[in-house]
């Protein structure tokens, strides 16, 4: 009979238990939709200032003003870096950290509208979706805040203003400076062209400069008294060049020339080129990292140059975390696909035309949970994030289906009603999965467990050089 009690009471508690967790979800996407009006508003802003990495002062500013709005604490100038910031609410566990990006892309401004015209001419614009990015991630933030405020949850929230994703990486300072060591779990979402749980890894990378020195002379009068900078440079990149031949499938090298001399007639005697080496592990981009180093000095060696290196930054893969990614799956698929109005079919197409791509449209639906595979596509300081806090991460669709990411096609959406619907939707999804964690101690536990066990970087030791990030 006491066994029998104890059941039902157990089925008793577990019933009340679902019930509260539905009701706080309902009330959850309640929050969102009436924070509707000022997110977009938000969102819109910080795509008309499309500030690119470490001068988004209007941007954090825009978010910071939000979050002390809706009660949270908020540290500025968070590792040393001015548009870096935190906002904090509640007390005590489980700590549930949020990221959110705000950096727009260089070179691509584009106005509301389907065919290629730029807003400011030569000016930036947002071609990965980041102003959505953080206004979702913090609008699901709030809807956590008030449902700790009425106490239907328990627990910290904190929403990281993580500025820099685009070039320097500014998580990465962050996660040295000891931002993140205190979190329980952090979520991450990123504006993409389909709903789907993150279940992807991303690639490391390592980010360096290297300036070669040499000496002047005519180029015509007495080029034997010169020694080119920009001859070693060149064979800097034939060498990098010819290496691709013998790198993995996985492997990537990307370079831009920076400086390059200044006039024709004189042999130039430096020259400065930004090189990018990416694989889908840290332990495999040293490999590729050490190469080019070696292929810096033949180069230097063959015209009698010298060169110097500098390093930029540098970033981990992103550990998946299955466990998380089946918890938030639960989540999209309550919430069903996005429906778009025939207009809205038709501006993508329109943007996918102008982009030579496949008439495809707009894809709303709930992609199922996808086997994870190795990294196909690019790099993300979150992989640092995710190496030291379990990171559940998703993408909700905010442009054209199949266009051209990181361009003017992207752009055209994200300050217009289909980004709009995509923010809707990523900052409900968000929150009911954090519902879930602060409701949910022994998911919490999982979610930590997966982290642990499938850890494939023991240790983690952040590749950027001491003080604050530069550009220079």
């Amino acid at each position: 009979m006491k066994n029998f009690l104890l059941s039902i009471l157990m089925i008793s508690t577990s019933f009340v238990a679902a019930q509260n967790i539905k009701k706080i979800k309902k009330e959850i996407q309640a929050s969102v939709e009436t924070q509707k009006e000022q997110l977009i508003q938000t969102s819109d802003a910080i795509w008309e200032a499309a500030e690119t990495s470490l001068v988004e002062y209007k941007s954090s500013k825009q978010l910071m003003d939000y979050a002390r709005e809706n009660g949270f604490t908020v540290e500025e100038g968070v590792a040393g870096i001015p548009t870096a910031f935190t906002a904090t609410f509640g007390e005590g566990k489980p700590v549930i950290g949020i990221l959110g990006e705000f950096d727009a892309n260089a070179g691509i401004s584009q106005k509301r509208q389907p065919t290629r015209e730029a807003r400011i001419e030569g000016a930036a614009g947002h071609g990965c979706g980041h102003n959505i990015f953080g206004t979702a991630s913090l609008g699901a933030a709030v809807a956590i805040k008030e449902q700790i405020e009425k106490g239907n949850l328990k627990g910290t929230v904190v929403f990281y203003g993580t500025p820099a994703e685009e070039t320097i990486f500014a998580k990465v300072w962050m996660v040295r400076e000891g931002l993140f060591d205190n979190l329980d779990v952090c979520m991450d979402w990123h504006p993409g062209d389909k709903i789907e749980a993150g279940t992807q890894s991303s690639k490391a990378l390592v980010d360096f400069r290297v300036m070669f020195s040499g000496s002047t002379s005519h180029a015509s009068s007495d080029p034997w008294n010169g020694k080119s900078a920009v001859d070693a440079m060149e064979l800097y990149t034939t060498g990098l060049n010819y290496y691709r031949e013998h790198i993995k499938p996985t492997s990537r090298i990307h370079y831009q020339i920076e400086k390059a001399g200044d006039v024709v007639n004189v042999v130039p005697d430096y020259a400065q080129i930004w090189t990018r080496l990416r694989e889908n592990d840290r332990a495999n981009v040293d490999v590729l990292y050490e190469r080019a180093l070696n292929i810096a000095k033949g180069a230097a060696l063959m015209t009698g140059t010298t060169f110097e290196t500098k390093l930029i930054s540098g970033i981990y893969e992103i550990q998946v975390n299955r466990t998380g990614a089946e918890a938030l799956q639960k989540n999209l698929e309550a919430l069903g696909e996005i429906s778009y109005t025939a207009e809205e079919v038709t501006y993508a197409n329109t943007i996918l035309q102008e982009t030579g791509s496949p008439l495809k449209g707009i894809d709303g639906s709930v992609h199922p949970l996808s086997e994870t595979l190795p990294a196909q596509g690019g790099s993300t300081d979150v992989g640092d994030v995710s190496q030291v806090v379990p990171t559940i991460r998703m993408s909700a669709t905010v442009a054209a289906s199949g266009g051209p990411w990181h361009s003017w096609a992207v752009v055209a959406c994200t300050g217009m009603s289909i980004g709009h619907k995509g923010l809707v939707y990523a900052s409900k999804a968000l929150a009911m999965t954090m519902a879930d964690l602060y409701t949910n101690p022994k998911l919490v536990e999982e979610v930590k467990k997966d982290f642990k066990e499938n850890k494939t970087n023991p240790t983690y030791d952040p590749r950027i050089l001491p003080g604050p990030p530069s550009l220079d």
